[in-house]
């Protein structure tokens, strides 16, 4: 029983570091563009690599 009085400040402490990383996370642009990583994959490069010719 005496373990709830450790754990449950720590489980607080934790969820307030989780959202205060959220919030940081949010405010420093994190979430801004979430398509473009994800169209980048698709797209297609029209140059073709140059072969290294010896």
């Amino acid at each position: 029983m005496s373990i709830l009085y450790v754990l449950i400040p720590l489980a607080l402490l934790l969820l307030g570091l989780a959202v205060w990383a959220f919030f940081w996370a949010v405010g420093s642009g994190q979430f801004d563009d979430l398509d473009t990583p994800a169209m980048r994959i698709v797209m297609d490069d029209d140059k073709k690599p140059e072969a290294d010719e010896e």
